[in-house]
């Protein structure tokens, strides 16, 4: 995704200065304003940059907070990585600041170096699920996401849900619900989804997340995160040993032991 012209110095001038302060808020950093003129709110984190229009400062320092616990988790198992969080007024800014078409029920996306909020659906989420989103995109910024599309979708988006839920705890019939549901009635996927399963507006996009992120958690608990990690930008034959039908067959069974 793009962003503006206009804009690209300050957001790069605003990655420049990610860290180089105590926690805290503070003014906005030179050219910041610019961003959104003469409201812009910048507090900064331990590992994170987060900059709101019109949004209060108590709100900014959870963000915060949250994004630095997220570049932890992600530094566990991907590598050192630092935040940049926008919050900007309405969806409508952020799709704008991304030069994204369709933000349908997004909660925040990731460009190639920052987070944008998407304030309708992050206000709609329970704490964990904002901690679990914010990790999930900043997974995106550290590694690239799809590279190009030399990842497959299923990986890039599982992977990101395996950093987000990684350490929370949360049973998989609980975080796969929809998916859940159709297992017990006895209905499997027969393929890993693709780019299309995963389009905003699209009917099974929860499901589509779900399948994915069990795919990712079953790589992890069967050969390791090591070879979780080795996997991304790699193939389930070099890595794993296995077929991509061998792969997708274990994969359904795993569903199904999991869900069912």
């Amino acid at each position: 995704m793009s962003v503006p012209k206009g804009r690209r110095a300050v957001l790069a001038g605003m990655l420049a200065l990610v860290g180089a302060g105590a926690a805290g808020a503070r003014p906005a950093p030179g050219g910041a304003g610019d961003l959104w003129p003469g409201a812009t709110a910048v507090v900064w984190g331990e590992r994170s940059l987060v900059a709101g229009h019109r949004v209060p400062l108590a709100v900014l320092r959870d963000l915060a907070a949250r994004a630095d616990r997220a570049c932890r988790t992600v530094g566990e198992v991907w590598g050192p990585v630092r935040a940049v969080v926008l919050f900007p007024a309405t969806d409508a800014e952020a799709a704008a600041l991304a030069g994204a078409a369709a933000t349908g029920g997004l909660a925040a996306l990731a460009t190639a170096d920052r987070v944008i909020v998407l304030p309708a659906g992050y206000a709609r989420l329970s704490p964990l699920g904002r901690d679990v989103v914010i990790a999930h995109e900043l997974t995106h910024v550290a590694t690239g996401a799809t590279r190009g599309g030399r990842v497959p979708m299923w990986l890039s988006e599982g992977f990101a849900d395996y950093v987000g839920y990684r350490g929370t705890g949360v049973a998989a019939g609980v975080a796969a619900a929809e998916l859940a549901r159709e297992v017990r009635a006895g209905v499997l996927p027969a393929r890993l989804p693709g780019p299309a399963d995963f389009a905003p507006g699209a009917p099974r996009a929860a499901q589509a997340y779900e399948e994915a992120w069990l795919a990712c958690r079953y790589v992890a608990e069967r050969f390791g995160e090591r070879a979780l990690v080795r996997l991304y930008g790699s193939d389930v034959g070099s890595v794993l040993g296995l077929s991509r039908e061998r792969f997708t067959a274990a994969w359904r069974d795993h569903l199904r032991r999991e869900l069912g």
